[in-house]
C-alpha cells in the first residue's frame, strides 16, 4: 500500500522522510514521483493541486496537515472518502498562548507604551481596567475556541462564546445562530475569531459586524483578535472601522493573500498588531505521528477521529 504526500509550498521530502520511519511496512511518495494510483490508500495534503488527488481507485483517507480544511474544501475533483483534520495538543495549546497573550496586550495598552518606547516618551494611564472588567467574546467554538476560552477564563475575563449551531458549555455563557450574534457582539469588548473558512464565514468579519461590538466597555473602543483564517476578515471594512471609531485595535495574524505584501495598508496602522501566520505552527514530528496511529488504528478495525463535516466545511 502507497501513502501519497501531496504539498504545496512545503518542503515534501521531509514529510515522506517522516511517515517513511514511522510507517516502515509501506511505500511513500511525494506528489511528483512516479507511483501506482492503484496502490495509493492515503493521502496526506496541504494546498495540493486542484484535481491531484482525483483518479485514485482504492482512497481510503485524506489527511489534512493543519487544522484548518479549507483548502480541501476548494477543489470540486476532491475523492468522496473520509477527510481528517488535525487535532493536536500542542497546536491548541500554543493558539491559546497567542489569544491570551493578545488579550493581555490590549487590555494592559502595551501597543501604546511600545509606541511611547519609541518617542521617549513616559506617559502612563493609572486607570487600566481589570480583566474581570472587560468582555471577551470568541467566535467558533472549536476544540481551539474552547481552549482558548477557557484560559481567558482562568486569567479573570468576563468570558462569552459564539458558534454556528447551539453548543452546550458549562465553563462561559454560549451564544449560536443568526439570532444569538447580534447580542454576543453587543456584549463583546475584544472579539476572538476562531471560525473556520467556510461559504458561510468568508468575509464575516465586515463593516456592518464590527459596528455591532460594544462600545461602551473600559477599553475605550472594541479590539478584534483574527488568529482563524485570512478569508474570515474583509480589510478594507477593518480599515474603515479604524477610521470612523468603530474599532479601537486590532491584531492579526492571518490575511487575505500571504504573506501580506509590502504595500498593504494594514502595515502602517499603529492600532494594528501584525503576526505571520504564526498563531500555532505545531510540531511536524507529532503531527505525523498522529497521522500514522490513525492508519495503524483504522487498519486494526478501529474508527478514524476527528472527521470532517463536509456538508459543513469543517
Amino acid at each position: 500500500m502507497t501513502l501519497l504526500v501531496a504539498l504545496s509550498g512545503w518542503d515534501a521530502q521531509t514529510w515522506v522522510d517522516r511517515f517513511a520511519a514511522l510507517l516502515p511496512d509501506r511505500n511513500v511518495v511525494a506528489l511528483g514521483e512516479p507511483f501506482d494510483r492503484r496502490e495509493v490508500h492515503y493521502a496526506v495534503t496541504w494546498k495540493h493541486p486542484p484535481g491531484a488527488l482525483a483518479g485514485l481507485p482504492n482512497l481510503a483517507a485524506i489527511f489534512s496537515l493543519g487544522a484548518g480544511v479549507d483548502h480541501l474544501m476548494g477543489d470540486d475533483r476532491l475523492p468522496e472518502v473520509p477527510i481528517v483534520r488535525v487535532v493536536d495538543e500542542d497546536l491548541t495549546g500554543r493558539m491559546s498562548e497567542y489569544v491570551v497573550m493578545h488579550a493581555l496586550m490590549h487590555l494592559r495598552q502595551q501597543p501604546r507604551y511600545m509606541a511611547q518606547q519609541q518617542r521617549g516618551v513616559w506617559e502612563d494611564d493609572r486607570l487600566q481596567p481589570a480583566a474581570h472588567e472587560v468582555r471577551v467574546g470568541v467566535m467558533g467554538l472549536g476544540v481551539l475556541g474552547i481552549d482558548a476560552a477557557r484560559k481567558l477564563k482562568m486569567m479573570g475575563f468576563d468570558v462569552a462564546g459564539w458558534s454556528r449551531s447551539p453548543k452546550d458549555i458549562d465553563d462561559f455563557p454560549t451564544f449560536s445562530g443568526t439570532d444569538g450574534l447580534g447580542p454576543f457582539l453587543a456584549r463583546t469588548d475584544i472579539l476572538v475569531v476562531l471560525l473556520p473558512l467556510t461559504d458561510a464565514t468568508k468575509g464575516i468579519l465586515d463593516y456592518k459586524l464590527l459596528a455591532q461590538l460594544a462600545h461602551d466597555g473600559r477599553l475605550g473602543g472594541p479590539v478584534v483578535i483574527n488568529a482563524g483564517r485570512g478569508g474570515l476578515q474583509n480589510e478594507p471594512d477593518i480599515l474603515r472601522a479604524l477610521d470612523d471609531g468603530k474599532l479601537k485595535a486590532a491584531s492579526l495574524d492571518v490575511f487575505v493573500e500571504e504573506p501580506l505584501p509590502p504595500d498593504s495598508p494594514l502595515w502602517k496602522r499603529e492600532e494594528i498588531l501584525i503576526t505571520p501566520h504564526n498563531a500555532a505552527m505545531s510540531a511536524p514530528d507529532a503531527i505525523a505521528a498522529q497521522i500514522a496511529d490513525q492508519i495503524r488504528n483504522v487498519e486494526s478495525g478501529g474508527a478514524l477521529r476527528n472527521l470532517v463535516d463536509r456538508a459543513r466545511g469543517y
